[in-house]
């Protein structure tokens, strides 16, 4: 029992939300100016333009959040642009999804790579997602925007 308090202890967590950091959220707008600093006065370094695409959040200060993508690039964007709603990046090329986690099962669909999918269930090593009116399991290593060792039910 006490490791899992010192392990919960140890999650650093913003000083505006009180959320964990970094974490992953979804862009809520279709654009979103990226700035140097997190303010208007600072200049935009350039725009998100894919409405769901996952972002790691890894600072806050006051109400905007520093993110970056899966290559890195990110800044600074006013929170009102981002959605607690998690998606996921495909990785893999045509990645099979299926009806049961276990590669057994009949396959659903493929993904291709660069498709943004909505992110539900996930054990260990596989999660639910859904996207273009399709939905399966998949393994977690193909996918961007949930860590390793994430369970969600």
């Amino acid at each position: 029992m006490f490791g899992a308090w010192a392990a919960f202890a140890d999650v650093k967590r913003g000083p505006v939300t009180n959320l964990p950091l970094p974490r992953y959220v979804s862009m809520k707008a279709a654009e979103g100016n990226v700035r140097r600093g997190p303010s208007l006065t600072h200049r935009i370094d350039w725009v998100f333009k894919r409405r769901g695409m996952p972002l790691q959040v890894t600072a806050e200060y006051g109400n905007w959040r520093r993110v970056q993508d899966r290559d890195g690039a990110g800044g600074w964007v006013h929170y009102a642009l981002l959605s607690g709603v998690r998606t996921v990046l495909v990785e893999a090329e045509m990645l099979p999804v299926y009806a049961r986690p276990d590669p057994t099962s009949p396959v659903n669909a493929h993904f291709e790579s660069g498709v943004v999918a909505r992110l539900g269930t996930c054990s260990l090593d596989w999660c639910r997602i859904t996207a273009g009116g399709y939905r399966g399991w998949t393994l977690k290593s193909n996918l961007w925007g949930v860590d390793p060792s994430e369970i969600r039910e």
